[in-house]
C-alpha cells in the first residue's frame, strides 16, 4: 500500500491532532464543516418538531408520513449529485468551491426562513432537498482536501477531528433544533434568523481556507456514467474498494441503530423524549471519542489494524443490547432515573461502546482511501463512496422494516445486525488478510511496548529499498512492520518463520524464509531470487544482517548478504536500530526467549531510522558501524 503523493508541498506536521486547530490549514475547514453539519441538523430537527408537535402539514399528509418523506427527500440528492460533486472538486480549487457551496447555503436558509415564517411545509421540504444537495456537494470536497492540507502522519488525526466534529455538530444541531422550536413556538422569525446567521458564519470561515488547487486534468461533468466509471476504477485497487465497502457497511449498521433508537427509548425502555436525546448524545460522544483516540492508539499513523478491532467491538456491544434491555418497559422513565436502573445503564454503555468502536472502524478507512487513491481521482472516489453510503442506508431501512414487519423485536434486530457485522467483516478480512495481520501486529506490539519512532521520514513513500536492522528479539520484525506504513517484506530465519501465530503474520506479510548455504543451499538461493523480485516490483525488503538473534545483548557482525542483494538489484539501503528490547520476554536475556514470565509490559522502546545509503556505497562493515552508533548504549 504505497502512499500516493499530491502536487501540494507537504506542510510542517503538528505533534498531535488537537494542535491542528491552531493552524490555518485545518481550523477554517474544521469550522466550515462543523457549522454546515450543525445547520443541516438544526434546520431538519426544527422542521420535524414543527411537523410533529405544531401541526405543520403538507398536501394533507399526516405527521408520520411527512417525517418518513423528509428522510427520503434529504438522502435523494446524494444519489443525484454526488458524482457531479466529485467532478467539480477535481476541476476547481477546493477552497474556492467551498465558498460557492456556502453561498448556496445562505440562499437556502433565506428561503427556509420564509418557510418558517409563513409556516409552509412545502417550502421547507424544498429547502430540505436543497440542503441535501449542499451536503452532497460538500462531502467529497471535505475529505479530498485533507491530503492537500495535512501531512501523511496527520491524516488519521485530521480525519478523527473531522469525524468527531461532524457527530458533535449533528448532536448539537438536533438538540438545538428541538429546543429552538420549544422556545420559539410559532415564531418563525427567530428560527429563520439563527439558521441564516449560522450559514453566514460558515461562509465567513470558508473565506479563510487556504487554496487547494485542482490536481486533475480534463475532467468532464458526467453525472451517472462518471459514478460507475470511478467505482469500476476503484475496484481495481482492492484496498480502496474494500475500504469503500467497509465504510458503506458501517453506515448500514449505523442507520439501523439510529433509526430504531426513538422506539427503543420509548417502547423498550419506557423513556420520554429526554431519554432518547441522552441516548443520541451518548452515541455521538462515543463516535467522537473513538475518532480522536485513533491517532493516539495508532502512534500518529494510519493503522488499519484498528479496523478489525473496531468491528469486534461493534459486534460484541450490538449483540449485548439484546441481553441488556429490561424484561418490561420502565413506566415513566425520565433522564433523572436512567442511572437508577442497571439494565438501562448497560444499554447506555453498549451504545457508548458502539460509538467508540465505530470511530475505530471508520476513521482509518477514510484515511486509507485518501492515501491510496490517486490525487486526481480522490474527490470522485469519495463521491462514489457517498453514493454507496446512501444506497446502503436505504437498504438498511428496507431491511429493518421487513424484519420488524415479521414480528422481530428491536433487540433481536440488533442481534441480527451484530451477526451480519461479524460475517461481513470476516469476508472483508479474507479478501484483504493484511487488515487482520495488522490487527494482530498492533495488538501484540501495543500490549508489550510503547514505541517511539525517530526519523520515520527517511523511509521513502514509493520505490524499492532495503532496510537493515539489529536483531534483539523474536518481536523485531513485528515492531518494524507495525511502525512502517508501507508493507515490508522480511527476510528471516526459517525457524522464526515457523513460530505459531507469527507464521500467519509473516506469511500474510510476504516474508521470505531463509537458511544458510551450509544448512539448505536451495532455500537460500530461492530466498535471494524472491528478494530480487520484490525489489524489482518497487517493494521494501528488510533483513537482519546479523543472521541470528543476539544472546548477550551485543550486536553480532553483519554478514555480507546485504552486499549480494544490492549488487544484484542496486537500490538504496536504509540502516535502522532497535533500542530497549534486550531483557524483554521475547529476547534471550537470562536464557531462551519466551520460556520465562514477562517482567514488564508497555516498556518504552525506540526504532531509530538512519539516512539512506546509495547501493554503490554499501558494505556490511559500514552498515554495522552505522547501526551500532544509532543504537548507542541502550540495548
Amino acid at each position: 500500500m504505497n502512499a500516493k503523493q499530491t502536487s501540494v508541498p507537504a506542510p510542517h506536521e503538528t505533534p498531535n491532532q488537537f494542535a491542528l486547530l491552531g493552524t490555518r490549514r485545518f481550523l477554517p475547514l474544521f469550522l466550515t464543516q462543523f457549522l454546515g453539519a450543525f445547520n443541516d441538523n438544526l434546520f431538519k430537527n426544527a422542521m420535524l418538531v414543527m411537523i410533529t408537535f405544531f401541526g405543520l402539514s403538507f398536501a394533507g399528509q399526516n405527521a408520520q408520513t411527512l417525517v418518513n418523506l423528509a428522510a427520503g427527500v434529504f438522502i435523494l440528492p446524494f444519489f443525484l449529485f454526488s458524482a457531479i460533486a466529485g467532478q467539480l472538486a477535481e476541476m476547481y480549487d477546493k477552497a474556492r468551491l467551498a465558498q460557492m457551496i456556502k453561498l448556496l447555503e445562505i440562499g437556502i436558509m433565506l428561503l427556509a426562513g420564509a418557510g418558517f415564517i409563513l409556516h409552509e411545509a412545502g417550502i421547507l421540504m424544498v429547502c430540505l432537498f436543497l440542503l441535501g444537495v449542499h451536503s452532497a456537494l460538500f462531502g467529497p470536497l471535505k475529505y479530498s482536501i485533507l491530503p492537500q492540507y495535512l501531512g501523511e502522519h496527520e491524516l488519521l488525526g485530521g480525519n478523527g477531528m473531522v469525524e468527531m466534529g461532524t457527530f458533535i455538530a449533528i448532536l448539537l444541531g438536533q438538540i438545538g433544533g428541538t429546543l429552538l422550536v420549544e422556545h420559539a413556538g410559532s415564531n418563525g422569525w427567530l428560527i429563520a434568523s439563527i439558521c441564516v446567521g449560522v450559514a453566514i458564519l460558515g461562509f465567513a470561515t470558508s473565506l479563510t481556507m487556504p487554496k487547494a488547487p485542482s490536481l486533475a486534468k480534463d475532467v468532464k461533468i458526467a453525472p451517472l456514467s462518471g459514478t460507475w466509471t470511478i467505482i469500476k476504477h476503484a475496484s481495481n485497487n482492492p484496498t480502496v474498494f474494500n475500504s469503500l465497502m467497509g465504510i458503506s457497511w458501517f453506515w448500514f449498521f449505523g442507520a439501523v441503530f439510529l433509526t430504531q433508537l426513538p422506539v427503543l427509548s420509548r417502547d423498550i425502555l419506557g423513556g420520554n423524549p429526554e431519554v432518547y436525546t441522552l441516548m443520541m448524545a451518548i452515541f455521538s460522544i462515543g463516535i467522537g471519542l473513538g475518532s480522536v483516540l485513533c491517532e493516539k492508539m495508532s502512534g500518529h499513523k494510519v493503522e488499519i489494524g484498528l479496523v478489525p478491532f473496531g468491528s469486534i467491538g461493534l459486534t460484541l456491544f450490538a449483540a449485548d443490547i439484546m441481553f441488556a434491555v429490561p424484561a418490561h418497559p420502565i413506566a415513566g422513565l425520565t433522564i433523572h432515573q436512567v442511572f437508577e436502573h442497571a439494565s438501562v445503564i448497560r444499554v447506555m454503555f453498549d451504545l457508548a461502546m458502539i460509538g467508540l468502536f465505530g470511530g475505530f472502524f471508520i476513521v482509518p478507512l477514510y484515511a486509507l482511501i485518501q492515501i491510496e487513491s490517486e490525487p486526481e481521482n480522490r474527490s470522485r472516489i469519495i463521491a462514489a463512496n457517498n453514493i454507496l453510503n446512501s444506497l446502503f442506508m436505504v437498504v438498511a431501512a428496507g431491511f429493518s422494516g421487513l424484519l420488524l414487519s415479521q414480528g422481530i423485536s428491536i433487540p433481536v434486530l440488533f442481534m441480527v445486525i451484530a451477526v451480519l457485522n461479524a460475517v461481513v467483516c470476516i469476508y472483508i478480512f479474507r479478501l484483504i488478510p493484511e487488515f487482520l495481520m495488522r490487527f494482530l501486529v498492533w495488538i501484540m506490539t501495543s500490549l508489550m511496548y510503547r514505541i517511539r519512532l525517530s526519523n520515520i521520514e527517511h523511509i521513502p513513500d514509493e520505490g524499492p529499498c532495503v532496510l537493515v536492522c539489529n536483531h534483539i528479539s523474536f518481536m523485531d520484525a513485528l515492531i518494524v512492520a507495525g511502525s512502517i506504513r508501507r508493507p515490508v517484506r522480511f527476510v528471516m530465519d526459517h525457524r522464526i518463520f515457523k513460530v505459531p501465530v507469527l507464521n500467519f503474520i509473516f506469511k500474510t506479510a510476504g516474508a521470505i524464509p531463509i537458511a544458510s548455504a551450509k544448512e539448505d543451499p536451495a532455500m537460500k538461493a530461492k530466498a535471494f531470487d524472491r528478494i530480487a523480485e520484490y525489489l524489482q516490483q518497487g517493494e521494501v525488503v528488510c533483513i537482519f544482517p546479523e543472521g541470528q538473534i543476539t544472546r548477550n545483548g551485543e550486536m553480532n557482525p553483519f554478514r555480507s548478504g546485504v552486499e549480494e542483494i544490492v549488487n544484484r538489484t542496486p537500490v538504496p539501503v536504509i540502516p535502522m536500530a532497535l533500542r530497549g528490547l534486550w531483557g524483554s520476554f521475547f529476547s534471550r536475556k537470562d536464557g531462551e526467549a519466551m520460556l520465562k514470565l514477562p517482567r514488564r509490559f508497555r516498556a518504552r522502546i525506540e526504532l531509530v531510522i538512519g539516512e539512506s545509503v546509495a547501493a554503490d556505497a554499501v558494505t556490511a562493515v559500514s552498515l554495522e558501524q552505522t547501526v551500532r552508533q544509532m543504537r548507542g548504549d541502550w540495548r
